[in-house]
């Protein structure tokens, strides 16, 4: 499994040569002007929520590769309606795809379309492929229930937001990793605009002080698993 970061909330995750995105904010985002979205490939769009920063390419780019969308019913409704393949889904199910398990789980944020369009309740992914698990929060708060995730999943990786101001912070991201049981964090959602530039040193730091690995990826940098 291999992740790479396109920057903001946006991730390009390939399991055994199927391309899944994550929340595609990338063309209007000046951090990420070195990355064409037109070169992206993608066979699964995933959709945590509705807000423009994590859907603002997802019509390009399934328009451009028939990539199909999986989010909640209210998301997968919304684009349906546009003519784009989906696949709806709500908190606590799940599903066997092509790549592997997925199941939809809580966040605590909010969710509507740029248009003002209903959005449904946002939520988070656990994916378990190519031997590998991980955990995409969303755009969420502490909340408890990542308490529950443990239970079915052991995860290779969580990936967190950690900018504040909308989402957790670092303190709340480190408390996240013990409630999923997972020391290995990829950091997102951060330093896009100025509510949620943070100091990448000590964020770095707190978590090594207690054990853990954070890791800030450079946008279009990657990791495998």
């Amino acid at each position: 499994m291999k992740i790479t970061f396109y920057g903001h909330a946006s991730l390009g995750i390939d399991i055994n040569g199927i391309k899944l995105l994550v929340d595609p904010y990338i063309s209007a985002n000046p951090k990420a002007s070195h990355i064409n979205v037109g070169d992206l490939a993608a066979d699964y769009i995933l959709i945590t929520h509705a807000h423009g920063d994590h859907t603002l390419d997802v019509e390009a780019i399934a328009g451009r590769t028939g990539a199909v969308i999986i989010s909640n019913a209210e998301i997968a409704a919304y684009y349906e309606q546009k003519g784009f393949k989906c696949h709806p889904m709500n908190h606590g199910g799940s599903w066997e795809f092509n790549f592997g398990w997925v199941k939809y789980v809580t966040a605590i944020h909010s969710s509507s379309f740029a248009d003002g369009t209903y959005g449904g309740n946002p939520g988070g992914f656990v994916i378990e492929g190519e031997h590998k698990n991980i955990y995409i929060a969303g755009d969420t708060a502490l909340t408890y229930d990542m308490k529950l995730i443990p239970m079915r999943t052991k995860l290779d990786l969580a990936v967190f937001p950690i900018g504040s101001n909308f989402t957790m912070d670092v303190d709340d991201a480190i408390i996240a990793s013990d409630f999923v049981k997972c020391d290995k964090i990829l950091g997102y959602h951060f330093d896009t605009f100025g509510y949620i530039e943070i100091n990448h040193n000590e964020a770095i730091k707190k978590f090594f002080d207690v054990g853990k690995d954070l890791m800030l990826l450079g946008i279009g940098e990657s990791l495998d698993l």
